[in-house]
């Protein structure tokens, strides 16, 4: 079942997705405005990436970690800086966060600066199958003319470097997602479910 996610009410319903979700992103500054955030946010918890982003792989409450490049403001003398690296892909395996994807940044971006945005995404993309990491893809779009068909999605996946399969399998992960959650909110501890 493909899903998208977007930040608008609005959006269209014929693009090839069984199911168009509008989410809230948390954008914190602190660990404990994150803290306060998450226990608001009741739905699917997307928290934005920045220069805080071990902090959000610590933190067992967040779903996905959208766009971990955003916290970047250069890159190092010898590699990339894509804001993951080996610390915070196992703490988001630990804590089975997804990364997101979000194609409105290449969109609403022109030039060099979309270029890096693009360079970062393929190494977080690297990253998350070298550490078994979910991926989703989304438009995030703002508005319904930034909404993307499915097909364009996963064009963009792949040239993000995903195999198609793995672009595919980036737009069903919402809908696994939120299966798990509601099957984890009828666990009481572990090994023991209420019916």
């Amino acid at each position: 079942m493909f899903t998208d996610l977007i930040l608008c009410k609005e959006h269209f319903s014929d693009l090839g997705f069984d199911k168009v979700i509008s989410v809230n992103i948390i954008e914190p500054a602190t660990k404990k405005e994150l803290r306060k955030k998450l226990k608001q946010e009741s739905g699917l918890r997307v928290v934005l990436g920045s220069a805080n982003n071990r902090t959000v792989a610590e933190t067992k409450k967040v779903d996905i970690l959208l766009s971990p490049e955003k916290g970047v403001k250069k890159d190092s003398l010898h590699h990339r800086n894509s804001g993951l690296d080996t610390v915070i892909c196992g703490l988001a395996k630990k804590n089975s966060i997804a990364i997101g994807f979000n194609f409105n940044d290449i969109l609403t971006n022109e030039g060099t600066k979309r270029a890096e945005i693009i360079g970062r995404m393929m190494q977080n993309v690297w990253l998350c199958r070298k550490y078994k990491l979910r991926m989703v893809l989304g438009s995030f779009a703002k508005d319904k003319w930034q909404m993307r068909a499915r097909n364009d999605l996963i064009s963009f996946g792949i040239i993000l470097g995903m195999h198609p399969a793995e672009a595919k399998k980036s737009l069903e992960a919402i809908s696994e997602i939120l299966k798990e959650k509601k099957e984890k909110k009828f666990v009481i501890c572990e090994g023991v479910k209420q019916l």
